[in-house]
């Protein structure tokens, strides 16, 4: 059942599962787009690629995925993943620690989000 959902310049987020100490959402990436490069203070983050292809970018590496791959995230990585297929590229995201829409920090967006 989806508890709540929001679209966003690169796509789309749905969210599915908000229980305490972990999250799970389904996010949408238009083809071409990509989110902010960002981290969080709270929480880590692993994300299943369920369709498309794309670039992760974890610290210093970029690491292609496609279907089936899977993204571990710390806390305190910077992270972001691109679109670059034509297209959608959809993965599923299981949060997990503190999991509030706050705990993110921008350094870098496409769409003039970066603090």
């Amino acid at each position: 059942m989806l508890l709540d959902a929001d679209n966003r310049p690169w796509g789309r987020w749905e969210e599915y599962l908000n229980e305490p100490g972990y999250r799970v959402k389904r996010i949408v990436v238009n083809p071409g787009s990509r989110l902010s490069l960002q981290k969080h203070e709270h929480r880590k983050e692993h994300w299943v690629v369920v369709r498309g292809t794309g670039i992760f970018t974890r610290n210093e590496e970029e690491i292609r995925v496609s279907e089936g791959d899977t993204c571990f995230i710390d806390v305190g990585d910077v992270h972001r993943i691109q679109n670059d297929g034509d297209d959608y590229l959809v993965f599923i995201e299981t949060q997990m620690g503190l999991c509030i829409e706050d705990d993110i920090i921008r350094l870098e967006d496409d769409y003039g989000r970066a603090e």
